[in-house]
C-alpha cells in the first residue's frame, strides 16, 4: 500500500475523533482522560510489537521521548480547548498548522520547500480558512480558542520532529515510547494544572479504549509512512482532516456553508500541487534526499 494512502486513512480517523473526545470530557477532565488514552494505546501497540520492544535504542528513548512531549503539548491543550469550544471549530483551529510545518522544516531541518509545495501549502492554507469562516480566522479569541491555537504548534513539531528521526528509528518501537511518553507527561500535568482523578465511569474507559487504539494506529502510520513521505508532503495530505471533519459533522446534521465547500476544493488542489513535483522526480523523495 502507499504510504500517501496511508496517510489519507490517518487523516480520515482524525477527523472523526473530535466529536468523541468532546463527548467523552462529560464524564473526564481534559489531563486525565489523554493520558489515559496514550496509556491504553501503548499498551495495546506493545503487545502487537512484542518481542521487537527488546531491540529499544538510545535513540529510540531519545525520539520517542521528545515527540512523545509534542503529543502531550498538543494533545493535552487540544482536548482542554474543547471543553468550551464546537468540535467542528476545534478542527479547523488545529488544522491551521498546515504553513508552519514547511516553516518548521526549513529552521529545524534545513530542507526548503520547493516552489510548487509552497503553492500547494499556500492554496490548502487558503482551504482552511474558508472552511473555518471568519471566527476561527479573526481576532478577540475565547480561551478555549486560543489555548486550541497553542496546541497548532506543538503538532506542527510533532510532523516535523517525526520527519527528523523516520529513517533512524523503528517505527512500532518509538511509537510505544513516544505513547507512554506523551501519557506520563499528560498525568504528571494534571497536579501542575490542578485537575483531580474524576469519579470512575465505564463510560471512561470505553471512550479512551477506543481512541487509544485509534491513536496508536495514527502514530504507528505516521512513523511508516513519514520514512518515504516529507514533512511538507505529509501536511498537505493531513490537510484533509478539516473536510473529514466537515463530512462527519454534515452526516451528523450539520449544514455547510458555501464556503466550506468552496475551501475544501482548494484544500484538494493544494494536496495534488503538493504531490506534483515527486511525480516528476520519480527517483528522490520530496525532500530531496535519495530513496
Amino acid at each position: 500500500m502507499r504510504p500517501e494512502w496511508v496517510l489519507a486513512g490517518v487523516t480520515f480517523i482524525w477527523g472523526g475523533t473530535f466529536l468523541a473526545v468532546q463527548t467523552a470530557l462529560t464524564w473526564s477532565g481534559p489531563l486525565f482522560f489523554v493520558g489515559l488514552r496514550f496509556a491504553l494505546a501503548a499498551v495495546c501497540l506493545a503487545l502487537v510489537a512484542g518481542p521487537r520492544l527488546r531491540g529499544l535504542t538510545a535513540l529510540e528513548l531519545w525520539a520517542g521521548g521528545w515527540i512523545g512531549l509534542a503529543i502531550a503539548l498538543g494533545y493535552g491543550m487540544q482536548t482542554v480547548g474543547l471543553q468550551t469550544i464546537a468540535s467542528s471549530k476545534s478542527a479547523f483551529i488545529t488544522a491551521l498548522y498546515v504553513p508552519l510545518v514547511p516553516i518548521l522544516q526549513w529552521l529545524v531541518l534545513g530542507r526548503p520547500p520547493g516552489v510548487l509545495t509552497w503553492a500547494g501549502v499556500g492554496c490548502a492554507t487558503i482551504g482552511l480558512m474558508l472552511i473555518a469562516g471568519p471566527e476561527a480566522g479573526g481576532f478577540g479569541f475565547s480561551f478555549g480558542e486560543l489555548i486550541t491555537i497553542l496546541s497548532v504548534v506543538a503538532i506542527a513539531s510533532e510532523v516535523v520532529l517525526i520527519s527528523r528521526f523516520a529513517l533512524r528509528v523503528d517505527a512500532a518501537r518509538v511509537t510505544v515510547v513516544q505513547l507512554v511518553m506523551a501519557s506520563a507527561f499528560c498525568f504528571a500535568a494534571m497536579g501542575l494544572s490542578g485537575e483531580g482523578v474524576p469519579a470512575w465511569d465505564w463510560r471512561i474507559l470505553w471512550f479512551a479504549l477506543g481512541l487509544g487504539i485509534a491513536s496508536a494506529l495514527i502514530q504507528l502510520a505516521m512513523n511508516w509512512a513519514q520514512k518515504s513521505v516529507s514533512a511538507t508532503r505529509s501536511t498537505l495530505i493531513y490537510a484533509g482532516e478539516p473536510v473529514w471533519a466537515a463530512i462527519i459533522g454534515r452526516i451528523a446534521g450539520e449544514v455547510l456553508p458555501i464556503s466550506a465547500l468552496i475551501g475544501g476544493l482548494f484544500v484538494v488542489a493544494g494536496m495534488v500541487m503538493g504531490e506534483w513535483p515527486a511525480r516528476r522526480r520519480p527517483g528522490r523523495l520530496t525532500d530531496g534526499s535519495p530513496r
